[in-house]
């Protein structure tokens, strides 16, 4: 049986090439590719015709949902698996329902990451027993998520959210973004308006303070502030 082929789409070239040593050293796995743009992942796809393609999905130069679609629109046959070193309640559903077939997390140990590839490269579906375990408890219990808190911002807003978070000024994200500074304006004042907060400075406090938290600690964040 001919190897898997992998593409791997992250911004920093020592992680790319870590991933690539030890996932080109399985017997079953090649890695054909690597990327580190939302273009060049795009080329290389339709020219390399990967069996599953490894996406940072939190890395700034692109937005990682987005191109979850765009891959699954070009290629619906790849198998995308989101990777990341944000914690998999903020992005893991949210990655599912933009196409992807798993999600992993960067510190994750390798045999772990082993196993989600083989998955999706199978056509099934990996999450780590955590969130396995939320989604089965979400379903059995037929619970409802808050509405208030992170839960109700879009991609877009909690990207957004995000890049506040680690320091960038509205023209930054803009640039970011490829977006008009009016626009980042606007995803600002709906941030404002659907996480209670009364200013750009209680914004950007608290974009800072969850920088680095689950959406669950970030709405525990905007609910006690209640």
């Amino acid at each position: 049986m001919k190897p898997r082929k992998i593409i791997i789409i992250d911004g920093y070239p020592i992680l790319r090439e870590a991933f690539a040593s030890f996932i080109g050293a399985e017997s079953d796995l090649e890695v054909c590719g690597q990327a580190d743009s939302a273009d060049r992942a795009l080329t290389q796809i339709a020219v390399l015709q990967p069996d599953v393609v490894i996406l940072d999905i939190a890395y700034g130069g692109f937005n990682g949902l987005d191109l979850i679609r765009q891959i699954k629109a070009i290629a619906p046959e790849v198998a995308v698996l989101a990777l990341s070193s944000v914690d998999e309640t903020v992005y893991a559903e949210r990655a599912l329902r933009a196409g992807a077939g798993g999600y992993v997390m960067k510190q994750a140990p390798k045999e772990e990451v082993m196993i989600a590839i083989r998955k999706v490269a199978s056509g099934e579906r990996y999450l780590s027993q955590r969130m396995q375990e939320r989604m089965l408890e979400h379903f059995a219990t037929g619970s409802r998520r808050s509405t208030l808190g992170v839960h109700r911002l879009t991609d877009r807003e909690l990207e957004v959210f995000k890049l506040i978070g680690t320091g960038f000024s509205t023209r930054e994200i803009a640039e970011k973004l490829k977006l008009s500074t009016k626009t980042v304006e606007t995803y600002r004042a709906h941030l404002k308006e659907k996480l209670g907060l009364r200013n750009g400075l209680e914004l950007v406090r608290m974009a800072l303070q969850g920088a680095q938290l689950s959406e669950e600690s970030l709405s525990s964040l905007v609910l006690s502030r209640g």
